[in-house]
């Protein structure tokens, strides 16, 4: 692929100008001592009232595919829109959530790389493609909504992902692996010093010719695998400016192409990113970063009766752009106060031409998008009284949606249909609160209330798109996502080497946004008056010497509230919500290196539709992962995926199925892991 093979050469041009091999993050300077974290802020006394779970570097390297959304799947209640992962599905429907909220393929989870949100500025999808599990040293996910930072995407919970830290880096690592399907996996990294700080760079490139989404009962001669090539590599570096303040920079880069059921139904996607970040720790704590974001997307749609092209959507150039500035002043020993703004900008548009099935020519030319952008306003304060802890937090929003705009032509130009959409803004004001009582040193007793908004994305505002037959038209007059939510926990360390956690919620969702059935391969997108969840999540992980148990279980029961229009919904379940996720893995990890590991996930059954008429099956799957050393910082690695070739339905489309992942099996070697 010519624009993979670009990106590769310009990174790793940029990582040979990098010089001298770093040791750790503690430099000296005139006496001092330097520590250089290459993180954020700490996390506040009563971050644990909001039940946030971890998931460990050794959890990220040894998910039998390899994948971020895998790793993120062992925590049950997060999904992706789609079942399947971003080396199969549309990148367009890789949108993340949690508990069950249900949506339409874009995001309701704030997704964010070291503190910047990385979600795509036009569609709200999150680009795992992009991120690279080998760079990762821990994702902290706390499922329900919240204020503070960037808080205005976070209605479903909050998914903070952190660079892996400078003492867990080595000067160089590798990997390279293959499947039984011919797919190839590789990886290369570096750490160098860069003056008093460090700079790590790395690049990955999965590719193969996939696998038959298509039934074997329902391929026709224009049946393609799904297949995928995809790059993706950053640079970041992390400097001292004084013994307590530091500059983090990071470049990135992906493109990622898959092909999609038929032959010629390709998708691209494509992304360079830049943010730079100064983290203050001194008594004045601040934490400041800005950041851009250029992304494309093109599709191609075919026919699943002519089996031909039907719409190009050829082009969608956006842009993101944003910062915040956080400080916490020094106010005492009991209080941790924070206080900041932030700003988000989205911009972007669709090019699309629609193709006559039978002529194979363009019949028009459309255009459509807009712009976006969130100004945020937000104080928090943690109250440490004794063995309990307090939190309370409001957060001002000024969201606005202008610019937006249709426009169809013909393909010689004249212009058949110009739609402006009047600008509109808002301020919204959400909080949270809670309270974290450290009962017995072995029991932690939680409680929290929370509000949460959402603004439409570019895509759900603006474009219309098609699964063919199924065209779900864009509704430019769509209200912000509004959430309110209190939820009840404990976390108990009996005796050490096991800990188990439990949380109840009740969710209610206001101006849900869904694609709803409007008629026969119709549908749009429309605000519900609510939907409403309440359900149970539950942990335990045991630490017995070498071997390590964690699991995870979520029981959800989401519910539409149907008024006026959308009566006929009430009492349904939203789509692409299931009831139950569990998720369980049990490791071996000896002294001498050597890693065995077995995972077990399970999904629940889950509606495809609003009207409950096509729905997906539960389904189970277990996976394997071994890594055995060979010689020196050599190690052979084995991984299974899907082990027993479980049936992963993706899509029911009326009986017309997509499927997920089978069986795949995986060899290859690594290098300084």
């Amino acid at each position: 692929m010519p624009r993979a093979s670009h990106l590769i050469v310009t990174i790793v041009s940029l990582g040979s100008a990098v010089p001298s091999v770093a040791q750790d993050g503690e430099v000296e300077r005139g006496g001092t001592v330097i520590v250089v974290a290459g993180r954020g802020l700490p996390d506040t006394p009563a971050s644990p009232a909001y039940g946030t779970v971890v998931i460990e570097r050794e959890t990220l390297q040894t998910v039998p595919s390899g994948r971020v959304e895998e790793a993120l799947g062992s925590v049950a209640g997060f999904q992706e829109f789609r079942r399947s992962d971003s080396r199969s599905s549309n990148p367009t429907a890789q949108g993340v959530t949690l508990r069950a909220l249900g949506g339409n393929a874009t995001s309701r989870a704030l997704v964010t790389l070291d503190g910047v949100p990385v979600a795509d500025p036009f569609f709200g999808y999150v680009p795992f493609a992009a991120l690279l599990p080998e760079q990762i040293g821990r994702i902290a996910v706390t499922r329900g909504g919240g204020s503070g930072p960037f808080g205005a995407g976070a209605l479903a919970g909050t998914i903070g992902i952190e660079s892996e830290a400078p003492e867990r880096k080595v000067p160089l690592a590798a990997s390279a692996l293959v499947n039984d399907r011919g797919g190839t996996e590789a990886m290369g990294s570096f750490s160098q010093a860069l003056g008093n700080g460090y700079a790590t760079g790395a690049i990955r490139w999965d590719r193969g010719p996939g696998f038959y989404t298509t039934p074997e009962d329902q391929r026709v001669a224009a049946s393609a695998p799904a297949k995928f090539d995809s790059v993706a590599g950053q640079l970041r570096a992390v400097v001292p400016l004084a013994s307590d303040l530091e500059l983090q920079a990071r470049v990135a880069a992906f493109d990622d192409a898959r092909t999609l059921r038929f032959a010629g139904a390709n998708s691209s996607a494509s992304g360079q990113d830049a943010s730079v970040r100064i983290v203050g720790r001194g008594r004045w704590q601040v934490d400041a970063l800005g950041y851009v974001q250029a992304r494309n997307f093109s599709n191609l749609v075919v026919s699943s009766t002519r089996f031909v092209p039907v719409l190009d959507q050829r082009n969608t150039p956006s842009t993101g752009l944003g910062g915040k500035i956080e400080v916490r002043p020094p106010v005492g020993d009991a209080h941790t106060l924070r206080l900041g703004i932030d700003y988000r900008r989205a911009s972007g548009e669709l090019q699309e031409n629609p193709i006559s099935a039978f002529t194979g020519q363009v019949t028009a030319r459309r255009r459509a998008g807009g712009v976006t952008s969130d100004l945020g306003l937000f104080v928090e304060d943690d109250w440490e009284v004794g063995q309990l802890v307090l939190t309370g937090g409001l957060r001002a929003d000024r969201t606005v949606i202008a610019d937006g705009f249709y426009r169809e032509t013909t393909p010689g130009g004249a212009v058949t249909i110009d739609n402006r959409f009047a600008d509109r803004s808002d301020w919204t004001l959400t909080w949270r609160g809670g309270a974290l009582l450290r009962a017995t040193p072995s029991l932690d007793l939680r409680v929290a209330a929370y509000s949460g908004l959402r603004l439409p994305t570019l895509n759900e505002l603006y474009r219309p798109f098609v699964v063919f037959p199924v065209v779900t038209q864009a509704n430019a007059d769509l209200a912000n996502e509004e959430l309110r939510g209190v939820e009840a926990g404990l976390d108990w360390r009996p005796i050490e080497g096991l800990a188990l956690s439990l949380t109840a919620f009740d969710n209610r969702l206001e101006n849900a946004i869904a694609n709803v059935t409007l008629g026969p391969n119709l549908r749009q997108r429309r605000n519900l008056p609510a939907s409403e969840t309440r359900g149970v999540e539950a942990g335990l992980r045991v630490q017995r010497g070498p071997i390590r148990f964690d699991s995870s279980l979520s029981f959800s029961d989401p519910r539409i509230v149907g008024e006026g229009a959308s009566l006929a919904l009430d009492g349904n379940r939203p789509p692409q919500s299931p009831r139950w996720m569990a998720a369980a893995s049990i490791g071996y990890a000896p002294a001498d290196g050597t890693i065995i590991s077995l995972s077990l996930r399970h999904v629940g059954a889950q509606f495809e539709d609003d009207l409950e008429t096509d729905v997906l099956p539960a389904f189970t799957t277990l996976g394997a992962y071994a890594q055995v050393p060979l010689v020196g910082q050599l190690d052979l690695v084995l991984r299974a995926e899907n082990l027993f070739d479980e049936t992963i339905v993706t899509r029911n489309d009326g009986g017309d199925l997509d499927l997920g992942a089978p069986r795949t099996l995986w060899v290859g070697v690594r290098y300084g892991f």
